[in-house]
């Protein structure tokens, strides 16, 4: 028969600049594989920054304790902020918690929550307004882009590891442990990766859009693996100091 060729092409695809993880899924194993530099400057535009003292997202007080440590970053940005959250739950609750701090502060900060209307106009309201904060799930992660200062900040509540409870992933996890392969760091920890990029990749939209990402699970710092969670997004510099967060926003 003929030739015949296949271009796959994505911003989020490799893991630590690598297409392995995508080509296993696909059964290619020669495949030729090409990494384009961004034209931005992530180390001068963007900054990653991870707090320190979080309780584990399995604590019951974890969804609070990342609203109060958001909290300081809010006060400076004044709103302009997405809450990436990997549940339906964190949205509710997060939505909450910030409702009653921005009345408590006596802010003047619209919240945008998923849910209280389709996604395009939430997202039209959002960059009308200008200094509000969205607060949404998995249909925010991607496929969103929203330019200039009306996002300056990117707050993700917790790695995005997919639940077991999905039968095809759990049937997928199931044939991985039977081929010998360890389910978590062959197939988890790399489809994490992906998801993470995709949730970075709302920040910096342009060669001169600024931010900080706030990744409030600790994981990513004080995990073996989250050397290779973090290494998989853009090169932001890197910061576990509020201050230095704050200071970061103050420019942005």
């Amino acid at each position: 028969g003929s030739a015949r060729a296949w271009i796959f092409t994505s911003a989020t695809l490799s893991v630590k600049n690598k297409f392995d993880h995508y080509a296993t899924q696909l059964g290619l194993d020669a495949s030729k594989s090409l990494i384009l530099s961004s034209p931005f400057d992530y180390a001068k535009q963007a900054l990653l920054y991870v707090p320190r003292g979080l309780p584990l997202p399995s604590d019951l007080r974890y969804t609070d304790a990342v609203v109060d440590a958001a909290l300081p970053l809010l006060e400076v940005s004044r709103g302009r902020a997405f809450f990436l959250c990997t549940t339906l739950r964190a949205v509710t609750r997060i939505a909450l918690r910030l409702q009653q701090a921005i009345q408590t502060q006596g802010w003047d900060i619209p919240l945008l929550i998923q849910g209280e209307g389709s996604r395009n106009a939430l997202l039209e309201r959002f960059r009308t307004l200008g200094n509000a904060i969205l607060i949404g799930s998995q249909s925010f992660w991607e496929g969103v882009d929203v330019r200039g200062k009306a996002l300056s900040l990117v707050v993700i509540d917790k790695l995005p590891f997919a639940s077991p409870d999905d039968p095809v992933l759990a049937a997928r996890l199931d044939a991985l442990e039977k081929a010998g392969q360890s389910p978590f760091h062959s197939y988890q920890v790399p489809q994490a990766a992906i998801t993470l990029k995709q949730g970075a990749g709302r920040l910096i939209r342009s060669e001169t859009d600024q931010g900080v990402l706030m990744m409030a699970d600790s994981r990513m710092v004080d995990k073996p693996y989250g050397r290779q969670l973090w290494q998989s997004l853009p090169p932001f510099e890197r910061t576990r100091d509020q201050d230095v967060a704050r200071t970061f926003l103050q420019q942005c």
